[in-house]
């Protein structure tokens, strides 16, 4: 494990690349010994400063959360990172892509909490029983480590490659669509570029949500009434450059967009 001290230096590399839009070195090419436990830790050193700092914690994303991605990175278990409200981004309001360094998209299925999640003990009919409306949604996410050369402490420090998202306007509650088998469909300036199927994310999303009630519990973290919770992906992540157009459809669920200037 690291010591406290490089956690911060870490964490402290991370926000300055972020903020200047210069990448860095992966972490875990520089300090092998690097951990799990040490990456959270890294990503939580960034969090509570953008708190202090008046940034708003308004839920959380889920990252590899299909069996392909985590094939790819040696795991056996998702990731996550936090949503605050000034990475929010909107249907309206054309993203600047120069704000980022590597921006990529991915289509998901949004959970809107209507109540608290249980900790440690979550189940997936917790979630179900607690999620208000599902939503139309588009992840922004960015990665502040050199050309996406990502292992999975580089992700987790960089909390999850999470750079913003956007909800499009349609709600619909879980009674009223089986979460498991939403098709969902992405085109970039008109032209089909990425389809998937809901079920891509463990088989069932809610399966993510409450794998994350029970991982955040052990950080002293919980899921409330009001949180967004990004499952994970339906497709798999797609360029954004400048001038894109991205617009998303998901069968019995609505649509959403996002354009890049």
């Amino acid at each position: 494990m690291l010591s406290d001290a490089v956690r911060r230096e870490l964490a402290a590399e991370l926000a300055a690349a972020e903020r200047d839009r210069v990448p860095i070195d992966p972490l875990v090419t520089r300090y092998p010994e690097i951990d799990v436990v040490d990456s959270y830790e890294i990503q939580l050193v960034n969090i509570r400063e953008r708190l202090d700092g008046g940034a708003k914690v308004i839920g959380h994303k889920v990252g590899l959360s299909s069996e392909a991605m985590q094939k790819m990175m040696g795991v056996d278990e998702p990731d996550y990172g936090h949503l605050l409200a000034e990475m929010e981004v909107f249907e309206n309001t054309p993203v600047d892509t120069s704000k980022y360094l590597y921006p990529r998209v991915e289509v998901e299925v949004g959970f809107v909490l209507g109540a608290d999640l249980p900790g440690e003990e979550c189940t997936e009919a917790d979630v179900l029983a607690a999620t208000v409306a599902y939503a139309p949604s588009i992840e922004l996410i960015d990665s502040r480590i050199k050309d996406w050369k990502i292992a999975l402490c580089d992700t987790i420090a960089d909390n999850a490659s999470s750079a913003g998202w956007v909800l499009g306007p349609e709600r619909v509650a879980p009674n009223a669509l089986d979460i498991k088998k939403i098709d969902a469909r992405l085109t970039r300036n008109g032209e089909p570029i990425a389809e998937g199927r809901s079920d891509a994310v463990l088989g069932d999303p809610t399966i993510a949500v409450a794998w994350l009630a029970r991982k955040v519990a052990s950080f002293g973290v919980r899921l409330k009434a009001g949180d967004i919770v990004l499952p994970g992906s339906c497709t798999r992540a797609i360029d954004a450059r400048p001038g894109d157009d991205f617009h998303a459809e998901f069968d019995g669920l609505g649509s959403v967009r996002l354009r890049f200037s």
